[in-house]
């Protein structure tokens, strides 16, 4: 087996699996509880007065 077939076999196998793991703690990571006041503050920097550049 050659080095390409190796690493195309793992990159099939155990790269999807690492890609979905990654993917799914990304998108847990986000919607945890505690992140909702950040994603408040985000959602509302832009009405904030303080950082309006005008």
């Amino acid at each position: 087996m050659s080095n390409y077939d190796a690493l195309r076999h793992f990159a099939d196998s155990w790269g999807l699996v690492f890609m979905g793991v990654t993917f799914l703690t990304l998108i847990g990571w986000s919607l945890r509880p505690q992140a909702k006041a950040l994603h408040d503050d985000a959602a509302n920097l832009i009405f904030d007065k303080d950082h309006d550049n005008g």
